[in-house]
């Protein structure tokens, strides 16, 4: 849960059984910082459609790595230098303005970003489809984010958001949320695997911690950390300002002085005392003094101003009334009815009648262009009333701008002085020019007068209070104040306290809880990848807090344990690095269903790089998993394994143009394995009977499972239903039905219609198919190769339709 929201309500839930007290739950409310609204970014699942690049990287020419923006694991392969990790690197510059490879590094390494023999503007793009969910609402248009270089430099360059085709003039966080980008980062280059376990373990402590939507007790935390150090700076001020004060009392002759050295000598300040000293002398009052010299310096209303402004409006108002009565007023006013009549007729081009009088065929073209003339007659004759009207409204305006409120202290200092104020700010209500003068000039009449008194008796006043004991008891009163915000800050302090100590154990409790689950992922993920390794990986934790805090990662080597970095090879801590980082890149809040990993295989042992294949196709059932790699054992480890991918190949010619073509998909996949079963002359007739049926029907489920997609939505179904929908157990007439937009029909009816869109043989192999997959054939198979022949027609109408 990473809501807030959400989060607060559990805190204020928890507050009626926590043990603390009234105050202390009141405190806590006010400790907790206040709910900040999610920023920018499109709502619904982000998948990826193609990534586009040119004159980036090893990319010269313009080239294109098109997606399936569905779950379902690609593989992009491709030799070193073939400029396939340009495409990786490519999608991340294009959505983050950043490639992590250049983080921390000199400028030596951000010179070959420019590829050497394009020599038009680098360019890189993603196209992005937005998916809302299960709702119903389905998938909307896609959105292009296309990034340009206008110059030399790489942080040079300008982003567009395109739409249809068209720029849609959205910045990118617009379209993708920078805070979830930033916490969810779907995009692992090779750099960065090294870098999630070499970094330091703060970093990623944090990192983790965001995922966990723990930070409203954090911060609430932080809050109440910097405010016990505000009590506590306090207590120690006070202490401070005892020892000055006393020495400062000390160096004045007065009786005064000698009693409130003895008042602040005990072991406990006489507050009571120091009070009733100060009590008696006014002078010694700092508040007093402070009030009094706020009065003095008052700064009254501007009389010659508003004296001004007042005749200004009576004039104003003067000339107004005689437009009013004359012909300017009947011609403004008759251009505001002409123009509305104008305006109707914009709207309603096709409509000729009017709506006022019912007369029919009125309002036609010759009416409107007789019409304009006559308002921009009219014009002419309504300069006067408009001139006069609008002075009208700026003296107004003037004068209710001169009628400024009283200082916010004048209230308590001169409570019937602040009562006359109000009376002038009160003329800013009054609309009515002749009023309005009447009104502000009696108001600022009594208000002047009033205000001059107050000044002369305040300064009269400043200047009496004289003499030596003054300063002494003006700073005295100082110390008072202090003195009394240590003695509240006592108590305080240990609410504080209090409260710190029940966030950090809720905090424990929640963190645990929450961690639980993406410890558990990655012990899977570690599990898969490491199968066969003597190195185990206990359950990883969060530990410490402030500058101790960190990621724990329990290691054993043959049941005895070892530090996790020293006794790991390369391969291994690149598995423990993927198994840090996909848990956070697939998180159930991240917005994002696609996953970039460039070469992880890199280091790793074949049972490494089988646990891989695995890893990924466990992640590609509810993910876009996009894998760039240039070492053929993982592309070797899932066709070996019988997982399913689609495999592209990048090669790169001569002046670095870049090729992307398909090897194969799920479908052609199970046909090559279907073809190899039928050709091989080893394999004993009654299992390759049992067995190339099974085959051949999972060719022909890889391409209704494509067609169903692809039918799902363009018929606006969300990603989420349809995964839902195509992953119900069921027979491959289901699959057939969903793709044919048949849903919910029965077995016989969607085999009639698919004889009738391919023929009857095609409902005859399926119904053949469907036989021989689910018990043993009561015949041999016959001719093998032509069973496969005839499903990979039908495989390929079925991906044609």
């Amino acid at each position: 849960m990473s809501d807030t929201t959400s989060l607060r309500d559990l805190v204020l839930a928890r507050l009626p059984g926590s043990g603390l007290s009234a105050e202390e739950q009141a405190l806590l409310r006010d400790l907790l910082p206040a709910a900040q609204p999610r920023s920018g970014g499109r709502s619904g699942t982000v998948y990826m459609r193609s990534i586009t690049a040119s004159g980036w990287r090893g990319i010269g020419p313009t080239a294109t790595v098109r997606l399936n923006p569905c779950p379902g694991l690609t593989l992009v392969a491709g030799r070193n230098g073939s400029g396939k990790s340009s495409f990786a690197e490519a999608a991340e510059m294009a959505l983050t303005g950043d490639n992590f490879r250049w983080q921390g590094r000199t400028q030596v390494w951000k010179k070959g970003w420019r590829n050497l023999h394009e020599h038009s503007a680098p360019e890189v793009a993603v196209e992005l489809g937005f998916d809302s969910g299960s709702d119903g609402e389905g998938a909307r248009e896609p959105v292009t984010v296309r990034r340009f270089w206008h110059g030399e430099g790489l942080e040079e360059s300008r982003t567009v958001v395109e739409e249809a085709g068209q720029a849609t003039g959205e910045a990118v966080h617009d379209v993708i949320d920078s805070g979830q980008l930033s916490l969810y980062r779907p995009f692992l280059p090779y750099t960065q695997l090294g870098a999630v376990i070499n970094g330091p373990l703060t970093t990623l402590h944090d990192e983790i911690s965001r995922i966990l939507g723990l930070e409203l007790l954090s911060d609430t935390d932080a809050a109440a950390r910097a405010r016990a150090k505000t009590l506590t700076d306090t207590e120690n001020t006070a202490k401070a300002l005892t020892a000055t004060v006393i020495q400062e009392l000390s160096e004045v002759d007065d009786p005064r002085a000698k009693e409130a050295i003895t008042a602040l000598s005990g072991r406990s300040p006489d507050l009571d005392a120091v009070r009733a000293l100060l009590k008696g002398h006014g002078a010694a009052d700092e508040a007093h003094l402070a009030r009094l010299r706020r009065l003095a310096d008052l700064e009254r209303p501007d009389r010659p101003l508003i004296a001004r402004a007042v005749t200004r409006l009576r004039s104003a108002a003067a000339v107004a009334d005689d437009a009013r009565h004359g012909s300017a007023e009947d011609a403004r006013q008759l251009i505001k009815l002409l123009d509305t009549a104008l305006e109707h007729r914009r709207r309603h081009p096709d409509v000729f009648d009017c709506p006022v009088c019912g007369s029919t065929d009125l309002l036609d073209r010759s009416w409107a262009e007789r019409t304009r003339a006559q308002v921009d007659r009219l014009q002419t004759e309504a300069a006067e009333a408009e001139a006069a009207h609008r002075d009208l409204v700026n003296a107004v305006r003037e004068v209710h701008d001169l009628m400024r409120p009283a200082p916010a202290w004048l209230q308590a200092d001169e409570p019937s002085l602040a009562a006359l104020w109000r009376d002038l700010v009160a003329c800013r209500t009054i609309r009515d020019p002749r009023e309005l003068a009447d009104r502000a000039e009696r108001a600022e009449a009594v208000l002047g007068d009033a205000c001059d008194q107050v000044i002369e008796d305040a300064r009269r006043r400043v200047t009496a209070q004289d003499g030596r004991w003054q300063p002494v008891a003006v700073r005295l009163s100082a110390w008072l104040g202090q003195a009394e915000a240590a003695q509240a800050a006592k108590p305080a302090l240990k609410r504080v306290k209090t409260v710190r100590a029940w966030v950090r154990g809720l905090t424990d409790e929640l963190r645990d809880a929450r961690f639980k689950p993406f410890a558990d992922q990655s012990g899977q993920i570690w599990r898969l990848l490491c199968e066969r390794s003597s190195v185990l990986l206990g359950a990883i934790g969060l530990t410490g807090v402030g500058p101790q805090r960190q990621v724990s990662l329990p290691v054993s080597v043959d049941d005895a344990d070892a530090p996790a970095f020293g006794v790991m090879s390369q391969g291994e801590l690149h598995s423990l690095a993927l198994s840090l980082f996909i848990p956070r890149a697939t998180h159930q809040d991240s917005p994002f269903g696609f996953l970039v990993i460039d070469d992880p295989v890199q280091s790793m042992d074949p049972e490494k790089v089988d646990g891989l294949a695995k890893v990924l196709d466990l992640y590609a059932q509810h993910r876009q998993v996009v894998v760039f790699t240039h070492d053929t054992r993982l592309e070797e480890a899932i066709q070996r394994l019988g997982l399913r991918a689609t495999v592209m190949r990048v090669s790169r010619q001569t002046d670095s143009v870049v090729h992307v073509s398909s090897v194969s998909d799920p479908v052609s996949q199970a046909l090559a394995e279907a073809r190899a079963i039928a050709l091989d002359p080893h394999l004993p007739p009654e299992v390759a009977d049992r067995v190339l049926p099974s085959m051949c029907r999972l060719a022909l489920e890889a391409a209704y499972l494509d067609s169903a997609r692809r039918a799902l939505r363009e018929a606006g179904v969300g990603q989420r239903a349809i995964q839902e929908r195509v992953s119900r157990p069921g027979p491959l007439t289901g699959l057939a039905a969903l793709a044919m937009g048949m849903r919910g029909k029965e077995g016989r009816e969607v085999l009639e219609a698919v004889a009738r869109d391919h023929g009857p043989w095609a409902r005859e192999l399926i119904q053949e198919l469907n036989q021989a997959s689910h018990k043993a054939p009561a015949t041999p198979v016959g001719d093998r190769v032509a069973l496969v022949d005839r499903t990979k027609r039908l495989a390929k109408e079925v991906l044609a339709r």
